[in-house]
């Protein structure tokens, strides 16, 4: 049985269905909170925040960008901003990047003639 932290930290493959459902997370998080106002209700947005970084965690496996972006969540106004938009499409960049890296084949030895 695994325990919760290892599964916390797992990556899941990056499939179109995920990095859709992270979009579609983080755009309706956005809009929510673009709708209530820059005061919210009530937690309401606090609440949101902390439901949509333990969705997007779920879908695209926990990464240390989200944390700044729940953080900046929590100052006056910054509710207007899309970003958790912002922090998945710089999420998946990084997946992405980093997925490349370990399997684009190493180079051959170089042969001098």
């Amino acid at each position: 049985m695994t325990s919760f932290f290892s599964r916390l930290f797992e990556r899941p493959s990056l499939t179109p269905a995920r990095v859709r459902a992270a979009y579609a997370i983080a755009i309706a998080t956005d809009l929510i909170q673009l709708i209530l106002g820059p005061f919210g209700w009530a937690f309401a947005d606090q609440a949101l925040d902390i439901v949509a970084m333990i969705l997007i965690s779920r879908v695209l496996g926990f990464h240390f960008a989200l944390l700044p972006t729940f953080a900046l969540e929590f100052l006056p106004f910054t509710d207007m901003l899309p970003t958790w938009t912002g922090c998945v499409a710089i999420v998946l960049a990084l997946r992405r990047r980093q997925e490349l890296a370990t399997t684009s084949p190493a180079p051959g030895p170089v042969i001098d003639i």
